[in-house]
This record gives structure tokens, sequence and C-alpha cells, in this order.
């Protein structure tokens, strides 16, 4: 019996400061390790709403096109999706097809040119990319394959 007493009044306190300290140091390294592997998935959205971008836009130009006979001009730009253009040529026939021209994820407007650089029967929607600037290697088009 007075050993089970003795047993008794030593019951297990929790915890030592010891412990506490590996366990919070464990879960600090998850943690870290997590947020280090999830820094490029933003950069991989703005890829992919640019990808959205370009499809939405380009299906703007193809009802654009439809109405007006031909796709704006590169002087036109992507402001003839909201905006009526008043330099030649005239669209017989326009419609709005866009309430406003979007900017690409980086705050930048995108770019348009007709004809194309590599195809020349075709529009060409470019962006500068997170960089913002023309030419380097960031730059998305969509005549991109």
């Amino acid at each position: 019996m007075r050993n089970q007493a003795l047993h008794a009044r030593r019951a297990p306190r929790g915890f030592t400061l010891l412990e506490m300290v590996i366990v919070l140091g464990i879960i600090a390294m998850i943690l870290g390790g997590s947020i280090f592997m999830m820094r490029g998935i933003g950069d991989a959205a703005k890829m992919k709403q640019v990808d959205a971008d370009f499809k939405s836009l380009a299906s703007a130009l193809e009802m654009y096109k439809l109405n007006a006979g031909s796709y704006p001009t590169t002087a036109q730009g992507l402001r003839a999706l909201a905006e009526k253009p008043s330099g030649a040529p005239v669209p017989r026939v326009w419609v709005q097809t866009m309430s406003r021209v979007p900017t690409d994820p980086w705050n930048q407007p995108y770019g348009y040119r007709f004809p194309g650089k590599k195809r020349a029967n075709e529009f060409e929607i470019t962006s500068k990319g997170p960089d913002g600037m023309d030419n380097t290697g960031d730059d998305r088009s969509s005549q991109e394959e």
C-alpha cells in the first residue's frame, strides 16, 4: 500500500520545457518549408491569368471582326473593343465587345498588333511579363505555341 501511495503522489506533470521547445522547433521547420514551397504558386497563377485574358481578348476580337469586317489595326489597338475607333479604317458596323480592356496581372496594358510577328494573317496580343519591359525573356505572346 505504501508503494501505491507513493505512485499516486507522483502524478505526471505534463511536458517538460525541453519537449515543448523540440515540438515548436519541428512545427517551425514544417511551416518554413511549406511557405518556401508555396512562393511560386502566385507567379504560376498570374501566368494562367494571362492565358485566360488572351482567350477573352481573342474572343472579343473575333466578334469585332464579324461586325467590322476586319480586325482593328495596330494603331487602333485593343481600345477599339471598348471605344469606337475614330481613325481610319472606321468600322462599317461597330459594336462594343468589352466594357473595358483588362490590364495584365502586373498592371500593365496588353500590347496588340495586326498583323502578328509570327503569323501575319492573325492578330497578336502581348504581355511584357513580370519585369514590365519589352523584348525580355518573360514576355508572353498569344502566338506562342
